[in-house]
Order: C-alpha cells, then sequence, then structure tokens
C-alpha cells in the first residue's frame, strides 16, 4: 500500500480485529481515514481486513503482533509511521481482562496484562507523538474504563491497570497540549464485547447483555471526539449503558422496552 495523499488521514487502532476495536476501525473508514490496526490473532486480523476491504479499497491494513512485547509496540508504530507517512490519530485500545483475587492472581498474569494495557500505550505513544507534535495536530484516544476509578472485587490488576492508564494519558494531555496534540481518555461502562459476549460489532447479545453498552456506541463516541475544532479539548470522557443491569430487569418485569 502506497502513502495516502497528503489530505487523507491516517489512524492507528490496536486490538482492532474485535469488539471495540473493529467497530473503530470500520468506523473510521467509513469517516474516511486511511486505518492500519492490530491484533494478536494474524488469521483473524487479515480476515478482518479482508472482510473491509471491498468497501474500502486501498485504505485498511492489518497487522499481527503481540503487544505484551515493549520493543514490538514502539517499533509497529515507527513502522505505520513510515509507511503511511504520518498518523493523525492513535486509538489505544487494545486491552486484557485479567480476573482474580489480589493474592491469587499469577503474577506472569499481572504482568503481562500491565504491559498490554499500560506500557503498550506508552511506547506506541512515543513512537508517534513527535511527529503530531512536529505538525503541531493529533489524537491519541486511550481507552480506560469506568473500573479505573470505581474498583471491584477480584478486579484489582485490571482495575489498577486502568486507573494508571487513565493518570498516564491525563499527563500526557497535559504536556502535548500546547503542540496542538490532543489526548483524550475514554472510559466505557460495561459492554457487551468478547470481554462478556459477541467479538464483533452488530453481533446479537444475549437477554442478559442487553443493557449493556454495544462496540458501536463507543465507537461512535469516539468519531464525535475527533470532529471537535482544534480549539477543543475534551479531555475525559465517561460513557456508561443508560440503565443499570437492575433497572433494565425491572422495567422487563413491569413489561417497559
Amino acid at each position: 500500500m502506497t502513502a495516502p495523499d497528503a489530505d487523507r488521514r491516517v489512524a492507528l487502532v490496536t486490538g482492532g480485529s474485535r469488539g471495540i476495536g473493529r467497530a473503530l476501525v470500520t468506523g473510521l473508514l467509513d469517516d474516511g481515514y486511511v486505518v492500519y490496526f492490530c491484533g494478536r490473532d494474524a488469521n483473524r486480523a487479515r480476515a478482518v481486513a479482508d472482510d473491509l476491504t471491498a468497501a474500502h479499497p486501498e485504505r485498511v491494513v492489518a497487522d499481527a503482533l503481540d503487544l505484551a512485547d515493549a520493543d514490538e509496540a514502539y517499533r509497529y508504530g515507527r513502522s505505520v509511521v513510515e509507511r503511511a507517512g504520518r498518523v493523525d490519530v492513535l486509538i489505544n485500545n487494545a486491552g486484557v481482562g485479567l480476573f482474580g483475587a489480589v493474592d491469587a492472581i499469577d503474577p506472569e498474569d499481572w504482568h503481562r496484562l500491565w504491559s498490554i494495557n499500560v506500557h503498550a500505550p506508552f511506547h506506541l505513544l512515543r513512537a508517534i507523538a513527535p511527529g503530531m507534535r512536529s505538525r503541531r495536530s493529533g489524537w491519541v484516544v486511550n481507552i480506560a474504563s469506568l473500573a479505573g476509578r470505581h474498583a471491584f472485587a477480584n478486579g484489582g490488576a485490571y482495575c489498577a491497570s486502568k486507573a494508571a492508564l487513565l493518570a498516564w494519558s491525563e499527563s500526557a494531555m497535559l504536556d502535548l497540549r500546547a503542540d496542538g496534540v490532543r489526548v483524550v481518555s475514554v472510559l466505557p461502562g460495561s459492554v457487551a464485547t468478547h470481554f462478556s459476549a459477541p467479538d464483533r460489532a452488530g453481533a446479537s447479545v444475549s437477554d442478559a447483555d442487553a443493557w449493556k453498552l454495544r462496540s458501536e456506541d463507543v465507537s461512535d463516541a469516539v468519531r464525535d471526539l475527533l470532529r471537535h475544532a482544534p480549539r477543543a479539548l475534551p479531555s475525559v470522557l465517561e460513557l456508561r449503558p443508560t440503565l443499570t443491569a437492575a433497572m433494565y430487569k425491572a422495567q422487563q418485569e413491569r413489561g417497559e422496552s
């Protein structure tokens, strides 16, 4: 794939082959971006790219890599810059959810979770931010979680990683804003994704997950953020389901839709 035209925007999405990531890739393609995305499963990433290429020829590129490897994460960011010429939007979406009591979680699982949820965004940012700064333009969107602000039992590793991502993201926003680079954290609540049910945009959900957000809801929110005028910096967005599980159940029992 040749470098895009100077007026065509380039986005990089991590974890783009399923769930929120796939919805983001699809939405950004619909908005006219050239989209590079990565996923750990090479076959899945290739299948998603093939599926999307028919409608968006020459505008989607899939790569397979394990973001738990810090050097790989940095090299991947640099490689996308070299292939595309620039990156206008970096979306750090890839994440791992590993759960268990704080004294029972496997140390290897702990380190892997932190490598993907926190270290990879750092290394991708340091690969891509210099170009954004030089152009005095760019977006970095970090998909965090409301779990980073509201801890829950058996979620210590996950909640801590998302809290760290949020704090780092807010510091990055302060560091980069003067150079025209806008950093925003998106904190979804419960989402019906591969963490719980479907793994692709548009997939049906079970009755038990019907109250939750969909991947497309998060994607739509991010796409709206990217439409803000240069003078506007929406640095944190909390996005939660309108109803809790209990509220939804009560409505169903009352026969309300």
